[in-house]
């Protein structure tokens, strides 16, 4: 029997391996970046271990500090989570050489699918579906796709369509599978062009049972990660779901598996179906299952490694479930991350926390809380957000509305963009694949439109006017802007717009505005009436930023000072650095002649390389970067002046 349980990981894995251990009376163990020693999974832990650092590489990827955290709290077993040493046998092995229980499959079973090479052989030899692989120097037909052996979750993914993009691509795909995964091999397989991501959940004990838990749809991606899970797949009939459940579980034998895993194939639009890989851990999208099928998995992994059987069959699935992973990071900025302070993390209507609802309803499994502070050294991932319902179409409709809903402010999110893929109508149809999000237009469009971003604004300069009447020390209770004979409107400036209006006997006068009376105005909530039309709008600020909640869609605005300080103009031309991060590597040198959109700096923050680009044709006069840097957001990367015969105008 598990009394107490390390888990080897952070964010909300961790917080989902404890709320099952809490059910089941198990004693739980964190460990915690020096970055993370304030984070939600450090804080609701038993106890808490800090691993000295703030890189993976000092801190979750150090195997010997994870067994020594926890032989020093009596931890007796592990519980890997997924990401940093999920997938690692070695580690398996070291946690099972130190005498504690591994809370995961084989590390046998680990190595075997831990090359993706090696194990596209296995599978080849077991019976199962595989595309071919492709020798990275030979490659001659295109498109193909450059992947990582090792690891996963699209880190060191590229797509490469002409034979110029290849030596680039194998590179950087190099670097990042290095830096994620420790590991720089790669291999090159035929794209698969309009191919849906469907992968089988697994559960095995050691007496021979595995249940394959029906297939789920992962198609719509971004950077090779997925960001929507449901199941079942709206694209699966009964026949193929039995022969993916079939191949699964060949695939499962074939290596021996035991505890919770999951085999990922590409659908292919003819029907046929190849394998990816097998994950050999629980995965992110776990949810989704255990809220169809009313498991939890997490207590079926324990139970397995503590020897117990499962039934000769599993439960019967009921519903349908979608999950939602939020990012901190910018759908129309190249899906760039995005850090900071998550000043308010709210969704009215959970149903429960990383657990199934009681009934069809809502669930959160979350990394964050109001005041979490979002940093660069990990995965920018939030939260997930499921809804389970009797029918696909009720998830959908009741996950867009929480989305809606949710209050988010402090940090960009691709919370919009997951509203809008809720309410598209290829989505709705079940017609998705892997390149949906790069061949649907307007997904990456803020949910609130022009019109709405202006009465937003005027409800937040009229709260802000409450809030500064609130804190008058004397005549608070006059009129904001009160003049004995009136000029001028009050002007409140925001980096989006201009708003200007006045307060009369007669009631609100905005500029711009033909029809919007005011009915009530407080420092948190203003009620507007536009066009006969009665809106609230919820109003939060934190120095200079104030956020807008409203039906109309969340809006995030940017106070401007009355006066602007002149040492905060820059020269014409100035590139910076558009997010905390470490400089890989530069592409250019001052004096070069450079044209718009050439890679200049070579960023990686949050696991992932980012390329910072030449913003207009010109010449690259100063340089403030080299490999190695470590840059704030914001600071000054160069400064690219136009060609001589080319007007200057804004960068």
């Amino acid at each position: 029997m598990i009394r107490k349980l390390l888990v080897a990981n952070r964010g909300e894995i961790a917080r989902r391996v404890f709320r099952t251990c809490r059910d089941l009376g198990i004693g739980t163990v964190a460990v915690c970046s020096d970055p993370d020693a304030a984070a939600p999974h450090a804080v609701e832990a038993d106890e808490s271990v800090r691993l000295a650092g703030a890189a993976p590489a000092e801190t979750y990827l150090r195997a010997d500090a994870l067994i020594e955290a926890a032989r020093a709290t009596g931890a007796d077993a592990v519980h890997p989570g997924y990401g940093f040493l999920s997938e690692n046998a070695d580690f398996a092995r070291a946690v099972i050489a130190a005498g504690l229980t591994w809370v995961g499959p084989p590390p046998e079973a680990i190595a075997a699918m831990g090359s993706k090479v090696g194990a596209k052989k296995l599978m080849a030899a077991a019976g199962v579906p595989v595309l071919p692989e492709l020798d990275p120097a030979a490659v001659d037909a295109f498109p193909v796709l450059v992947k990582a052996s090792a690891g996963g979750g699209g880190r060191g993914m590229r797509v490469v369509r002409s034979a110029g993009e290849l030596v680039p691509a194998l590179e950087s795909a190099r670097r990042e599978a290095s830096s994620a995964f420790g590991d720089a091999t790669v291999f090159c397989e035929p794209l698969l062009e309009r191919a849906r991501h469907v992968e089988v959940q697994l559960l095995a004990d050691a007496h021979g049972t595995v249940w394959a838990l029906g297939e789920r749809e992962c198609s719509v991606q971004r950077r090779h990660q997925k960001i929507v899970e449901e199941t079942p797949s709206p694209a699966v009939s009964p026949g193929l779901r039995a022969a993916l459940c079939e191949a699964a579980v060949a695939a499962a034998r074939a290596i021996g598996y035991v505890g919770a895993g999951t085999v990922e194939f590409l659908l292919g639009p003819d029907g046929g179906f190849h394998f990816l890989e097998v994950n050999t851990r629980l995965q992110v999208e776990h949810p989704v299952t255990e809220c169809v099928y009313g498991l939890d998995l997490v207590a079926a992994q324990i139970a397995i490694a503590e020897g117990a059987r499962l039934d000769p069959a599993p439960p019967e699935p009921r519903g349908h479930a979608i999950e939602v992973r939020l990012y901190a990071e910018d759908p129309a900025e190249d899906w760039r991350p995005r850090s900071g302070v998550l000043h308010t993390f709210d969704v009215p209507g959970v149903d429960a926390r990383f657990a199934v609802p009681p009934a069809y309803g809502l669930r959160l499994d979350s990394g964050v809380e109001s005041g979490t502070e979002v940093g660069v050294h990990y995965d920018p991932m939030l939260a997930k957000l499921v809804a389970w319902a009797p029918t696909r179409e009720a998830a959908a409709r009741r996950l867009a509305a929480a989305l809606r809903g949710a209050r988010i402010h402090g940090v960009v999110t691709c919370r919009d963009l997951l509203a809008r893929v809720l309410a598209e109508p290829s989505f709705l149809a079940g017609d998705t694949d892997t390149a949906y999000l790069s061949r649907v237009p307007g997904l990456t469009a803020p949910l609130a439109d022009e019109a709405g971003v202006r009465l937003s604004a005027l409800a937040a300069a009229l709260a802000l006017a409450a809030a500064n009447r609130a804190a008058a020390p004397v005549l608070g209770r006059l009129p904001s802007g009160w003049r004995n004979v009136p000029s001028q409107p009050q002007r409140t400036a925001f980096a989006e717009g201009e708003v200007a209006y006045r307060l009369t006997r007669d009631g609100l006068r905005a500029e711009g505005f033909e029809d919007v009376s005011l009915v009530s105005a407080d420092p948190g909530r203003v009620v507007l009436a536009a066009s006969g039309v009665r809106r609230a709008f919820d109003v939060a600020r934190s120095g200079d930023r104030v956020w807008v909640d409203s039906v109309l869609g969340p809006v995030a605005l940017r106070l401007l000072p009355r006066f602007a300080d002149p040492a905060a103009t820059l020269a014409a031309g100035s590139l910076l650095s558009p997010m905390p991060g470490t400089v890989v590597r530069v592409e250019a040198v001052p004096g070069d002649q450079v044209t718009a959109g050439q890679p200049l700096v070579v960023l990686e923050a949050m696991k992932m390389e980012h390329v910072v680009r030449a913003p207009r044709d010109g010449l690259l006069e100063r340089l403030h970067a080299a490999p190695g840097d470590r840059l704030d957001a914001g600071a000054l990367l160069a400064v690219v002046t136009p060609r001589e015969d080319e007007p200057a105008g804004p960068a």
